[in-house]
């Protein structure tokens, strides 16, 4: 008997991923976009919005080593894993964008334009591989149902909408257009729990980053 606690002890040890933080706000500062491109960390959110039922963790263990800065974000507790796993709006999945767990980003933008939204992520299975994103409290139908359905079991760059056409997304639908320059809040939500985010890139060219993405710039 107290060999089987023992092992049901360490199977859990292995498969949780340690939490290092359960940030409601993290302070982070302004971030700059330069020549077209800016690249934010995840967990470098300035703070996080509507949280009481899904919220955002910081990750260090885990999938972390191949991360950037080696740490993720989690949309946790993560309850719907497999297809077979109660479907529950508004709990474990929201269709509708920045109805759940918001990330809130301070962006300085310098140069006004169309900008395609580029996410890093880990996807494991086919209930953990979506988010939405919007901008300045608004919720476009371009930033909504972001979606992966390659490079399952990795860090993968994709840029894709879910479609009633196409359930795995449509290269270039994913955008949001900055009219002025000057500060603005980009904001990411839960589209499904278990989502694990990486980073994210806003760039004026349709090009997928390589490896693990332009370093951050901060706005002094």
């Amino acid at each position: 008997m107290k060999l089987l606690i023992a092992l049901c002890w360490v199977s859990l040890a292995t498969t949780t991923p340690r939490i290092d933080q359960k940030p409601e706000k993290n302070q982070h500062p302004t971030f700059e976009e330069r020549d077209g491109v800016v690249a934010v960390e995840a967990e470098h959110f300035h703070r996080q919005s509507l949280h009481n039922v899904r919220q955002w963790d910081i990750v260090t263990d885990a999938h972390a080593g191949n991360a950037s800065a080696n740490s993720y974000l989690e949309c946790l507790p993560d309850t719907r894993i497999t297809h077979a796993d109660k479907l529950v709006t508004g709990e474990n999945f929201s269709n509708v964008a920045g109805q759940m767990a918001i990330l809130h980003y301070q962006v300085y933008f310098n140069t006004p334009g169309k900008y395609y939204v580029w996410v890093r992520a880990y996807s494991t299975g086919t209930e953990d591989n979506g988010i939405h994103m919007g901008i300045d409290g608004t919720w476009p139908e371009s930033g909504q149902r972001m979606q992966w359905c390659e490079g399952k079991n990795e860090w993968s760059w994709a840029s894709k909408q879910r479609t009633e056409e196409e359930h795995c997304g449509k290269p270039g639908l994913i955008f949001i257009e900055i009219e002025q320059e000057g500060l603005h809040e980009i904001q990411f939500s839960m589209r499904e729990d278990g989502f694990e985010f990486d980073k994210f890139v806003l760039s004026t060219k349709y090009e997928k980053p390589n490896g693990t993405g332009p370093d951050e710039r901060l706005r002094e």
